[in-house]
């Protein structure tokens, strides 16, 4: 649990870093620069923070730890045993993400020679939608990697039973219900932004948060069976993983 706090604390002090500089301008980060500019209103700036990809993936690391925490707490009444391995999977799934930030997407790096100005936020992007629909779907995406942790607990306990389908339901149940509103959001705003006169398109953007939602809603409906032994719960933990590694 110290680990716990002290990732998330770092990854929010780090996340705080980044939204101060888009607030105040600072354009001697190369990814302020990129993407915010001093004529762009608070509102947008702030969002900004995620609208281009080192941003988003800050945003992603900062939801896990978010989640993290929430199962530390979450788990606490479970035996300490399984908890610290739920722990364990998710610490080392922040622990890929860092490093890959760190290496290929760091968001502070600076610029030798600072800009006057920004060159500004994608037009597409200044919209509403940008503010409520990455958030809303990267917090769906990241709470399905707690359903992962679970089963991987349990796969390395050699307890398929019962408990640790019951235990794992709630959380599952709660990022499907993100990853549904923020695909609702983002077929909102695709209707009323890009014009074409529909909510859904079937490409590979749709197709990237659809397919995780029907895996995650098989998932849920089938640890509603608790009363099926063997395959089955072999069968729940390789939905749990598979739902995972395709958010």
């Amino acid at each position: 649990n110290p680990a716990v706090a002290g990732q998330f604390v770092m990854v929010a002090t780090s996340m705080g870093c980044l939204v101060t500089s888009f607030v105040q301008n600072d354009f001697t980060v190369r990814y302020v620069a990129a993407n915010s500019n001093s004529q762009l209103p608070l509102f947008y700036r702030v969002a900004g923070v995620w609208g281009a990809h080192s941003g988003s993936l800050l945003l992603w690391i900062f939801l896990l730890g978010c989640w993290t925490v929430a199962t530390a707490f979450g788990t606490a009444r479970l035996p300490k045993q399984f908890s610290a391995r739920v722990l364990g999977v998710l610490g080392a799934i922040s622990f890929g993400f860092l490093l890959y930030t760190l290496l290929t997407s760091n968001p502070f790096v600076r610029l030798t020679s600072p800009w006057p100005d920004g060159l500004g936020l994608n037009p597409l992007l200044q919209d509403p939608g940008l503010a409520a629909h990455p958030p809303m779907l990267y917090t769906g995406y990241v709470g399905l990697s707690v359903a992962f942790a679970f089963a991987c607990a349990a796969l390395l306990e050699g307890k398929l039973d019962r408990e640790w389908a019951r235990w794992a339901r709630p959380w599952t149940t709660a990022a499907w219900a993100f990853l549904t509103c923020g695909i609702v959001l983002g077929s909102w705003w695709a209707y009323y932004t890009l014009g074409w006169g529909g909510f859904w398109f079937w490409d590979p953007v749709e197709n990237a948060s659809f397919m995780p939602w029907l895996m995650a809603t098989a998932l849920i409906h089938s640890l509603a069976v608790t009363e099926n032994a063997g395959c089955s719960r072999v069968g729940r933990c390789c939905w749990r993983c598979s739902d995972s590694r395709s958010a």
